[in-house]
């Protein structure tokens, strides 16, 4: 780790103090938050978010160096950040999900390891091995490289199901069981993993209970025209390979729990819950799916939503945070019915009919 790159102004007390008021009445000027502001006229944030925005704005500036477009994708990996969850990456070859991950990990003052998946890869090959030592006569358990604070895994889907199986401990609970001996995670523990929705050949469908444990499912599609021209530009007067050594880690890991923190203290009113509940619950029922999202696909929206919330400068959830985080956490989640698979239906409409059928609270 590198902390002493990290600002000490980014880092935050654990606890904010309550009386902090920071927010202008810019953050609240439209009639979605002020329908759903828990408090009256004259509203302002009973915490301290500007560390936090200045932390994500610090981030974007960063990957910016190299990443030209692709702000869907980067700002729902920042939410994963600050909500400590699981990201999943699909696109073709070439969009810059690897790029982007690495970047990310390199703007944070944390230990950042790359796995590439692979068919012949094994569970030990990640988890790591007991080796027998013949000096003490004893096994030692000798770690693998899932023991860091980010963890890329590149082409995620190129691994059997035996070696996907040995995630699954270690995404849920932070924790790997080895002969009987249980070794938590230093956090923050994040996964940032990588599939070509394309190449079929060589790969392996993820289970439903690993998919479940992503947070997000990120869909990164081609660059406009006018960002494939920037990219041209860059990269000709560039002229050489990208200097990752020049990208500045503007965040610590302590900062990085301060904020996940900070996170958990969004106000969110009952009828919001009551929204979340609503659209999980159609999930089960809908007639276009055959397998609908669970109880922790509640719980990522609510804590996406938060998320959002704070990096827009407000200290509770509207009705849009929601929105805008759910079609990314359900789309991996939910499984069409065969019948609307051989219609060329997709995930995508069907949570937008969910989100248009569902009465938005006011």
């Amino acid at each position: 780790m590198e902390d002493q790159n990290t600002p000490s102004s980014e880092h935050l007390d654990d606890k904010a103090p309550a009386e902090e008021h920071v927010v202008n009445d810019t953050n609240v000027s439209n009639d979605t938050n002020e329908a759903i502001a828990p408090t009256s006229e004259g509203f302002q944030n009973r915490i301290n978010l500007q560390p936090l925005q200045n932390s994500v704005e610090d981030i974007k500036r960063e990957i910016a160096k190299f990443i030209v477009g692709q702000n869907e994708m980067i700002e729902l990996l920042i939410i994963s950040i600050l909500t400590n969850g699981h990201s999943l990456i699909e696109g073709v070859p070439g969009v810059a999900k690897t790029v982007t991950a690495k970047l990310l990990a390199k703007t944070m003052a944390v230990d950042f390891s790359r796995i590439q998946f692979t068919p012949d890869l094994m569970p030990s090959d990640i988890l790591g091995t007991s080796i027998f030592n013949v000096k003490s006569s004893e096994f030692e358990y000798k770690k693998g490289p899932i023991f860091s604070n980010i963890v890329l895994i590149d082409e995620i889907n190129r691994a059997p199901a035996k070696t996907q199986a040995a995630l699954f401990e270690v995404m849920a609970e932070r924790q790997i069981t080895m002969d009987g001996t249980r070794y938590d995670m230093e956090l923050p523990f994040l996964v940032f993993a990588t599939q070509n929705p394309i190449e079929q050949e060589g790969t392996y469908r993820l289970p439903e209970a690993q998919l479940d444990r992503f947070l997000f499912k990120i869909e990164v599609d081609y660059p406009s025209l006018e960002d494939e021209i920037q990219i041209l530009v860059d990269n000709h007067s560039r002229q050489d390979k990208m200097d990752f050594d020049s990208i500045k880690a503007v965040l610590s890991a302590e900062a990085i729990k301060n904020y996940q923190n900070l996170i958990k203290q969004i106000v969110v009113e009952d009828n919001l819950l009551n929204y979340i509940a609503a659209i999980v619950n159609n999930t089960r029922t809908n007639a276009n799916l055959y397998l609908g999202a669970s109880p922790r696909a509640s719980i990522a929206i609510l804590n996406a939503a938060k998320a959002n919330a704070a990096i827009n400068g407000r200290d509770f959830v509207t009705p849009d945070d929601i929105k805008r985080c759910t079609k990314a956490v359900l789309k991996h989640r939910l499984v069409l019915t065969p019948e609307r698979e051989m219609e060329a239906f997709t995930v995508d409409k069907v949570v937008d009919q969910i989100l248009e059928t569902i009465e938005i609270p006011r």
